[in-house]
């Protein structure tokens, strides 16, 4: 559209110009005509996008969204860093790397990398963060997200969620009966455990039960 819109507007200078130096009446009419024709053409042709709107709506389009799983963390006194791995993620305007900060939360979009949109949201963090404090770096193949702290003190995990999965694994051990606890814990590694760690398991239940065994038996003199 735009290659016939400026074909369009050359035929019509060069129009102009025989227009200009044209002098029998008859000719200039022909001439006069063509050039309204001309005129009438070209401001019906579309008018061509800005370069920069163009580019920003491929951007957006496009492509499908695949939400983050994967990242690591870690502290300061003062921060709460995520760090998301990302490969190019430095290649792209910086404008396509969005983090939304809130006292309790935050999501993370990046755009356009490799053909996908990237998404990551943390709901109900832990305890609260400064939003004018918090701010994202873009460093090379990674996206890093830094909460700044309310109070400075130690986070034990990122999200409630997290608190309270921990919490409910923790009560399922710390029982009224420490025996419990323990066969718990016990059964806990015979499930988790390789083949080694279960052949010592239940080697030390069979020699457990044969101690019970000998000492509940009285002995003849």
């Amino acid at each position: 559209m735009a290659v016939a819109r400026e074909e369009l507007q050359k035929d019509l200078e060069e129009l102009k110009e025989l227009l200009t130096n044209a002098t029998r009446k008859r000719v200039r009419d022909v001439l006069v005509a063509e050039k309204q024709k001309l005129e009438l053409e070209i401001k019906n042709q579309p008018l061509p996008k800005p370069k920069d709107v163009a580019e920003e709506e491929k951007s957006s389009l496009g492509g499908y969204t695949v939400k983050i799983n994967n990242y690591g963390w870690d502290q300061s006194d003062k921060f709460v860093k995520i760090y998301i791995s990302l490969n190019g993620v430095q290649k792209l305007p910086a404008e396509n790397v969005q983090v939304n900060f809130t006292e309790r939360s935050f999501d993370l979009l990046v755009r356009n990398l490799n053909g996908k949109n990237y998404t990551m949201t943390f709901n109900n963090l832990l305890k609260p963060i400064s939003v004018e404090g918090s701010s994202r770096k873009i460093k090379t193949d990674m996206v890093l997200v830094m909460c700044k702290k309310k109070r400075e003190e130690k986070w034990d995990c990122l999200t409630q969620v997290e608190k309270e999965s921990k919490e409910k694994e923790k009560a399922a051990y710390d029982t009224a009966d420490p025996s419990e606890g323990l066969m718990n814990i016990l059964k806990k590694m015979y499930a988790e455990g390789d083949d080694e760690m279960k052949r010592t398991i239940n080697k030390a239940w069979v020699e457990s039960r044969e101690k019970q065994y000998k000492g509940d038996i009285p002995m003849d003199i």
